[in-house]
């Protein structure tokens, strides 16, 4: 009876020790599971898209209005870049002081449907001082002759949205039929070699805009 009952209180004792053990086993392995699912949910962000490694506010993200003129923007209301956000394109530069001349041009051609009602375009925008570069006589002869008005401005127009990344090396039909170039990098971009852009990738609610310091002609 005394050995009996030595062997069940070792057997005892054994699984007494045994048993913690494999739970502290089963819950370190879970805890695990746990730290290292915590661990991807916030590196990867929602969704696991990896949004919690990217910094919005970075200037240099390119997701945002860059150039020198984008500071005679407005800093609010509707001609500022929410505001514009908001509108169509012909009805944003309306309320952008620093495009009143391509404004009055638009009107003048009968192009503000057009433009407000076209979807994923993209705008090369003269300032007023780009359309200032052209002799009053010429510019006056443009205006008030409605076919090479319209020509001019759809040349100003291509059919999608364009980033500024594909500005780098670009060759684009515009709304006129013809072909405009694009070259550049970084914050410094010209279009056909001669135009400039100095506020860009702004967006409309249907356009992005690129506001440029020279006139595009077509051939």
């Amino acid at each position: 009876m005394n050995a009996l009952h030595l062997r069940r209180t070792a057997i005892a004792i054994t699984a007494a020790a045994v048993l913690p053990l494999a739970l502290t086993a089963c819950g370190g392995d879970n805890q695990d599971k746990a730290s290292d699912a915590s661990s991807t949910t916030a590196s990867s962000g929602p969704a696991g898209d990896g949004s919690a490694n990217q910094s919005p506010g970075d200037p240099m993200a390119m997701d945002k209005p860059f150039g020198a003129a984008c500071s005679a923007v407005p800093k609010d209301g509707a001609g500022s870049f929410d505001g514009m956000a908001q509108d169509p394109v012909a009805t944003a530069a309306s309320n952008n002081p620093v495009l009143s001349t391509l404004v009055a041009a638009v009107k003048k051609a009968g192009l503000v449907d057009t433009l407000n009602n076209a979807q994923n375009i993209t705008v090369f925008a003269p300032t007023n001082d780009a359309f200032a570069k052209i002799p009053k006589a010429d510019l006056d002869k443009v205006l008030n002759d409605k076919a090479t008005l319209t020509k001019v401005l759809t040349y100003h127009v291509v059919g999608q949205r364009l980033t500024p990344a594909q500005l780098a090396n670009g060759s684009f039909e515009t709304l006129e039929k013809g072909k405009l170039t694009t070259a550049g990098s970084g914050e410094d971009y010209t279009v056909n070699d001669s135009s400039h852009v100095v506020c860009g990738n702004v967006s409309t609610s249907n356009a992005t805009v690129y506001i440029v310091d020279t006139v595009l002609m077509p051939q």
